[in-house]
């Protein structure tokens, strides 16, 4: 992806491109212009030679030790590349007699009355300040003028370059502070004084804005070049926040070309998301990668040959659980429901829909087991795909379950059942006994949602359970919409939903657990993005979509209970303190968010009386 340039562009698009672009905007480079600088076609040979003149400059500076980076002079508008560029140059190579503080004082400085006028397209506008800044995302702020104000000085340390910190942000969970700053050095000796230095101190959601909110930013601060005694070491200061912003621009961009089937713009924009993430740190630098394959295999059309490997998904999902709260809670909050349901039931009969390593039952039956008068007899019928060696991977967690089962003197039965998909299902198959002699739970973890990319599957599943006549069906989804029509829309959605998970996850202290999960994560997002068709299972829906859903099937809801929440906030407190991860009651159902952004949901049910008596 890396290897992709705009010159792969054929020559008549190229032409076609800077006529264009000449007669709307006066010959700005187009690609150029959607990452944020103002270059005309016209200037590109001679920015080009500045950039080297640049580069060369930086390298004798800390050759002969000169210090005018060290001065006060504030550079505004590098969206302005060239004028930008000259006045780096002539920062660090200055002319005879130059006095870099009358420089500074002679700065122009930005008209304070006047008003930037931004539509909805404006997410493709470029940022008129190199700063370092915090976002403050009071609705207030968004309605203000966003004229720049003064520049300001900052307190400097003769060590530590800047180190910012947004007291006046009226979010307690995204105040956004700019930290030390890291090192990157080049590989070529006279690139070697070029320090990169990114900010790490936004998170990935932060960046992460629609394009009405991304429209609404208020403008960047000037950012002085600190004075230090001690220390004549230049730095060439990058906006690593403001980049950021770029980045989420220029996904939404090539999400759009993508949208619009203009390949040839797309696969020029894929590469420079690839240049901006380097920029970043943390959470926004992993999901914009993962984001920008997806969208080079969307481009490219190249999608994996060979079937998904569900035992490597599966190892996965067990890294997932590790790192961080979600199954836990999901396998709790609906374990919690079918204890209530088959309270004091002599035979229970559990039929899993997402049986996979079979992680979830082992609290239940050690439940199950200390249930005063002694507990049921448990069955289990564990749902799965088949294997891609063709290994009975469901016996073998049935013979891991048996085992724990004799431990605890609990009555137990399994049968694992391979299937293809959930809608090649039968209730004839699955040897269910009198509702007299055996109550039956159903149990579904992230598993409905993939039968939406089939017409009418999810209704014959449904369907199939009401023949179960079940005491109780659990259901956990994820909580977000990536089943609409609309590819931005879809990417959009997904872009704030998984720069949120990927944020949880940066307080992982097993840094093996935290990669594979990342990677769990990251064979969804590709499949949100990058397929189509039945191959795009991955079709998230809402709660609110899911209530519709089952109500329309004949479903009532059972409300989870006051008791459950209360458990499930003290299992959020044992784990890592549960800072950050909030959990909230909504209609009988339970969420679990990260912050203020819930990311997924359980519910329950059962058949109502109508269909219960139409079977």
């Amino acid at each position: 992806m890396a290897s992709t340039s705009a010159g792969d562009c054929g020559k008549a698009s190229n032409k076609m491109w800077e006529e264009e672009a000449q007669r709307i905007d006066g010959g700005m480079d187009e690609l150029l212009a959607v990452l944020g600088y103002k270059v005309r076609s016209s200037d590109m040979a001679e920015v080009a030679q500045k950039l080297e003149q640049l580069e060369e400059f930086m390298g004798s500076v800390q050759e002969d030790g000169l210090s005018q980076l060290a001065s006060d002079t504030v550079h505004y508008n590098p969206s302005d590349l060239s004028t930008w560029l000259e006045s780096m140059i002539t920062e660090i190579n200055p002319p005879p007699n130059f006095d870099p503080l009358m420089a500074a004082a002679a700065a122009p400085l930005p008209n304070q009355h006047q008003q930037v006028q931004l539509g909805d397209d404006s997410f493709l506008a470029p940022a008129e300040s190199s700063t370092i800044t915090s976002i403050d995302f009071r609705d207030q702020q968004m309605s203000k003028s966003l004229s720049p104000p003064p520049p300001q000085t900052q307190n400097h340390h003769p060590h530590h370059q800047v180190v910012f910190d947004d007291c006046n942000s009226s979010s307690n969970y995204y105040d956004l502070k700019a930290t030390m700053f890291t090192q990157t050095h080049h590989d070529s000796s006279y690139r070697e004084a070029k320090r990169l230095k990114p900010s790490s101190g936004s998170s990935a959601s932060d960046l992460v804005f629609n394009r009405r909110t991304a429209s609404s930013l208020p403008q960047p601060q000037p950012l002085s070049i600190p004075t230090t005694e001690s220390s004549t070491r230049p730095a060439l200061l990058v906006d690593s926040q403001e980049n950021g912003v770029r980045l989420v621009h220029g996904l939404m961009a090539c999400a759009e070309a993508v949208q619009q089937n203009n390949l040839n713009l797309a696969k020029a924009l894929v590469t420079q998301i690839g240049y901006l993430a380097i920029s970043q740190a943390g959470a926004m630098r992993k999901v914009a990668t993962y984001f920008a394959e997806a969208l080079a295999q969307k481009i490219f059309r190249v999608y994996p040959q060979s079937p998904i490997d569900h035992s490597f998904s599966d190892m996965l999902q067990m890294h997932f659980y590790e790192t961080c709260p979600y199954l836990k809670f999901a396998h709790f909050t609906a374990n919690q429901a079918i204890l209530e349901a088959l309270q004091g039931k002599t035979r229970v009969h559990v039929i899993d829909f997402s049986m996979n390593q079979g992680m979830q039952w082992p609290a239940l039956m050690q439940a199950l087991a200390l249930r005063p008068g002694g507990p049921p007899a448990f069955r289990l019928t564990g749902i799965g795909p088949p294997a891609s060696d063709n290994s009975d991977h469901l016996q073998e967690v049935g013979w891991k379950l048996a085992q724990l089962a004799e431990t605890i003197h609990v009555e137990f039965e399994y049968r694992g059942f391979v299937a293809n998909s959930l809608a090649d299902l039968d209730a004839s198959m699955l040897e269910l006994r009198p509702s007299e002699v055996e109550s039956v739970a159903v149990n579904s973890v992230f598993e409905l949602h993939k039968l939406l990319a089939r017409p009418g599957a999810i209704e014959k599943v449904l369907s199939v359970v009401k023949q179960m006549k079940p005491e109780i069906v659990t259901v956990v989804e994820q909580e977000a919409n990536h089943n609409g029509p609309v590819f931005m829309d879809r990417f959009n959605e997904s872009l704030h939903y998984y720069s949120t998970l990927f944020d949880s996850l940066e307080g992982s202290v097993n840094s093996q657990d935290k990669a594979m999960s990342e990677l769990y994560l990251g064979k969804q997002i590709c499949n949100v993005v990058a397929c189509e068709g039945v191959d795009r299972v991955e079709r998230h829906e809402t709660l609110t979509q899911w209530r519709s859903r089952l109500d329309s099937a004949g479903f009532v809801p059972v409300h989870l209970g006051s008791n459950a929440f209360k458990q499930a906030s003290m299992l959020l407190a044992l784990f890592a303190g549960g800072d950050g991860y909030r959990v909230e009651e909504n209609n009988g159902c339970l969420m679990l968010g990260w912050h203020t952004r819930p990311l997924i949901a359980t519910s329950a049910w059962k058949p109502g009386c109508d269909s219960v008596m139409a079977h």
